[in-house]
């Protein structure tokens, strides 16, 4: 398609379809852990990109960037596409290069010139190694971003626990640094069991956390609804985890040159004070918050307290419909029910083959959004219940 003719492509189905873009479902596999098959992915499908890839272990929500995934992986891996109805299809990336303000807002597109997070639902079977994302001036040095990010417990995605329903965060209070480094330093030699050093707390469903940047964490093994910002970068902290064993290129991956080999210069990108906060949990859990409860919906919000992301979830009852209005573009994912939204039908799919559309993700415009986004549950008994992720005020 050359520019011209996508250009008032992109345009003319934008205002066509009122501001709002279905989205393709995205899968990605990763080629550690095992998956937690609560991707509602035909079970045939796991491997869908074949076993040297590993088994598909999450699903990517309005997505502009491409995941860290190595070097099978295809170039846009991991970004989300609109459903442009029979085959075709345009990235969100595009969308947003050709709208630019009209779609995400002219704040959020003056400050960061694309959309700037994306969120996923993490489905692991077992824990997930203990790992540390790196603050913004550490992935500046490689070229990327720092990742903040933020957890959230659906219960409709969670019909069992998994392995290990607990997530370990940073380290306890009396660790010292050259504790740590003791660990690093023999990361080929043995087994570490670094989380001997670190704390970990039960996941409770219908509950978060917020991540920040610099903190080391070994996800639990509950499906995970997680925005974050627009980064997939990381230093892996712990090598050998649910009896899988990980080489010191996890470690190192995403270090200067120079530094690579150099535990001294990993425990430095930590924010060291952030992983032993004595009231952790106190500093970083996130209970939802009741935003609104009335005869129509029950709005929350999930994930909060920080400058970079944010999340609600929106519950419309039985029946019944509601306007919603929000001051910002917006991501969102079905967990339950069916209806419409804004005139789109949206549905939340029992299973989906690989490469299969659905009726269960959008993006919403900052236009459609700002004037109020009509929201009707069409199920007599059953609520409505969808995610919405978005950039923090803060960062818009």
């Amino acid at each position: 398609m050359n520019i011209l003719k996508k250009s008032s492509t992109i345009r003319n189905y934008f205002e066509k379809n009122g501001g709002i873009l279905p989205l393709i479902p995205v899968f990605v596999p990763r080629r550690f852990g095992a998956a937690g098959h609560r991707l509602r992915l035909h079970p045939d499908d796991y491997y869908a990109l074949g076993t040297g890839r590993g088994s598909i272990k999450e699903r990517w929500f309005s997505s502009v960037i491409a995941a860290m995934n190595g070097p099978e992986a295809a170039p846009d891996e991991g970004m989300s596409y609109v459903d442009m109805g029979s085959e075709n299809k345009i990235s969100l990336k595009d969308f947003v290069a050709e709208l630019g303000p009209e779609l995400i807002g002219e704040g959020c597109f003056k400050k960061h010139g694309t959309w700037p997070m994306y969120s996923k639902f993490f489905d692991y079977e077992g824990p997930l190694f203990h790992h540390m994302h790196l603050k913004f001036e550490d992935a500046a040095k490689v070229g990327k971003l720092g990742k903040p990010e933020a957890y959230y417990y659906p219960p409709q995605y969670n019909n069992y626990p998994g392995t290990f329903p607990h997530t370990y965060f940073g380290f306890t209070p009396d660790t010292t640094k050259e504790e740590v480094r003791e660990r690093l330093a023999d990361f080929t030699g043995r087994d570490t069991k670094i989380t001997e050093l670190s704390r970990a707390y039960r996941i409770e469903l219908g509950t978060g956390w917020y991540t920040p940047p610099g903190v080391v964490h070994a996800p639990g093994s509950y499906l995970t609804y997680e925005p974050q910002w627009n980064s997939d970068v990381n230093a892996v902290f712990e090598n050998i985890t649910d009896n899988e064993i990980y080489g010191d290129d996890f470690l190192y991956e995403n270090v200067p040159e120079e530094h690579k080999g150099d535990p001294d210069y990993v425990i430095g990108m930590m924010d060291w004070e952030a992983n032993v906060d004595p009231d952790y949990r106190k500093t970083y859990f996130r209970p939802p918050v009741v935003l609104a409860d009335n005869v129509d919906y029950t709005e929350k919000q999930v994930a909060y307290g920080n400058a970079y992301i944010a999340a609600k979830e929106l519950t419309v009852k039985p029946g019944r419909s509601c306007v919603i209005t929000d001051g910002t573009a917006y991501g969102c994912i079905l967990t339950q029910g069916y209806g419409t939204i804004g005139g789109h039908k949206c549905s939340t799919p029992s299973m989906l083959r690989f490469g299969q559309k659905s009726e269960d993700e959008f993006f919403v415009g900052f236009g459609a959004a700002s004037k109020g986004v009509v929201i009707t549950n069409l199920s007599k008994y059953e609520p409505l219940v969808m995610l919405k992720h978005y950039p923090a005020p803060e960062a818009q």
